[in-house]
């Protein structure tokens, strides 16, 4: 049911966006905020044993995490360069390729059967680390496009991602009971927020989706699916089981989309927020269909015993 209600609620939030652009145009101010209580939602999901699995089982992990900040911001910075998109739209499809895996990576590998503790790690990990290597990397890559404040950008990652999650990760050490009879509205309360944020970046850039929207969605496709694609063939070259494979394969083509569009539109302009607020509609349908095709394929290799709570399978598009 949740990987098909929430890409239809994104999808709604879009097409609203675009026939009132102008009703909606000032939750821009709020887009912030609604990334905050987002990734606050993230902390209450994760447990120390999703960060303890980097010890136990380091290569997936580290795999996974290598392709998500090593292949990704390349692929985005080829597929800008091959489609010869406007500096805007190019710094940030950049930016989508160099944010952490978005959590809804979590729900889709739950759903297409796929080693949920290690999808759940690998979004951690990539979420901590984000404060550093984002910024590097948009600055490497995206700054061919635009001037890149890093510094700023960093700052920002830490106020708007680091420090939300690590008290949501505090708050469930110190009340476990009442984090835990909170889970069933943490999806919601998710999906929620970036829908918030694809209404507020779609229609503060109206103008520009209706001039350079085919372009930017072929560029927007090719990136999550060769994503995909070569995640899932980075975890055949370990010779991981097929589980393990699906996870990384997710978590390697979903991207925290929402992060890239308020961190495009607070440092890039409202133009360069779009790749994030695309990539956040679809990368929801992709995964869906994903997860429909792979939940019905049960893997030949026994699936972890670990299964996600509600918390654990949090959608976070981005």
């Amino acid at each position: 049911m949740a990987v098909t209600v929430f890409p239809l609620l994104i999808i709604a939030g879009a097409a609203l966006a675009l026939l009132a652009p102008a009703t909606f145009a000032p939750l821009g101010a709020g887009i912030t905020y609604a990334l905050m209580i987002i990734m606050f939602g993230m902390g209450l999901t994760l447990t120390l044993p999703d960060f303890l699995l980097v010890i136990k089982r380091p290569l997936p992990v580290l795999a996974g995490v290598a392709f998500q900040f090593g292949f990704m911001p390349l692929l985005a910075f080829g597929i800008a360069w091959a489609l010869q998109l406007p500096p805007a739209l190019a710094a940030g499809l950049i930016l989508v390729g160099s944010v952490p895996g978005g959590t809804s990576s979590n729900v889709v590998t739950y759903l297409a059967r796929g080693d949920v503790a290690l999808s759940v790690t690998m979004t951690s990990l990539s979420t901590l680390l984000s404060p550093l290597l984002t910024p590097l990397l948009a600055l490497w890559l995206a700054g061919q496009y635009l001037p890149v404040p890093a510094g700023d950008m960093a700052w920002d990652i830490v106020r708007i991602v680091l420090i939300p999650v690590i008290g949501g990760v505090l708050l469930r050490l110190l009340l476990p009971r009442i984090v835990q009879g909170l889970q069933p509205a943490l999806p919601w309360i998710s999906v929620m927020g970036i829908t918030y944020v694809v209404l507020a970046v779609v229609a503060g850039s109206s103008e520009v989706l209706a001039s350079a929207g085919a372009l930017l969605l072929i560029g927007v496709v090719l990136h999550n699916l060769l994503g995909y694609t070569i995640g899932y063939g980075a975890a055949m070259l370990t010779k991981a089981p097929v589980p393990t494979r699906r996870a990384v394969s997710v978590e390697v083509g979903m991207q925290n989309s929402g992060l890239a569009a308020g961190l495009a539109g607070a440092h890039f302009s409202p133009e360069a927020a779009l790749p994030g607020a695309i990539f956040s509609v679809w990368h929801n349908i992709s995964g869906g269909l994903l997860a429909s095709f792979w939940g019905a394929r049960r893997p030949k290799t026994p699936q972890p015993q670990s299964q996600p709570d509600d918390a654990s399978a949090t959608p976070v598009a981005t």
